[in-house]
């Protein structure tokens, strides 16, 4: 191997590196963000079994819950992204969110399988550049 592509070999490694460390935040995200649609999905479920004037603990993030009481009123506000809401049935609301997670969850495995791409790939080049780091001072002995 040259100079040159022993080089070449680490600049990419380190991208790797780099890479490998974007995809965990990505990874940490994707679990902050699946973690709070099954919490609304299961707010949801919850508000529409409930009867009006039942009490109930509403999640309001940091694991902590307001007391409150149930309505009448069976419909939720919606975040459907880029900032927008909608009102929902609290069954659809419950819904949306269940296919909100499935979209999370596959974005998930996906971002996992690339992390393991990439760690394999790291693998093979760290271990071709450590043989040829062992190889050259061998020569030089």
């Amino acid at each position: 191997m040259e100079d040159s592509e022993l080089h070449q070999a680490m600049a990419v490694l380190d991208s790797y590196t780099a890479q490998l460390e974007a995809l965990d935040r990505h990874v940490r995200l994707l679990q902050v963000s699946l973690e709070d649609t099954n919490r609304a999905r299961d707010s949801f479920r919850a508000m529409a079994g409930a009867e009006e004037g039942d009490e109930m603990l509403i999640p309001v993030g940091a694991s902590s819950f307001i007391p409150a009481r149930a309505t009448g009123r069976k419909t939720a506000i919606v975040g459907i992204g880029n900032r927008l809401s909608v009102e929902k049935g609290l069954g659809e609301a419950a819904d949306f969110m269940e296919a909100s997670g499935k979209e999370i969850s596959d974005a998930l495995r996906e971002t996992m399988g690339a992390i393991k791409e990439i760690e394999g790939m790291t693998e093979e080049l760290s271990l071709a550049i450590q043989n040829e780091y062992q190889l050259r001072q061998r020569q030089t002995q």
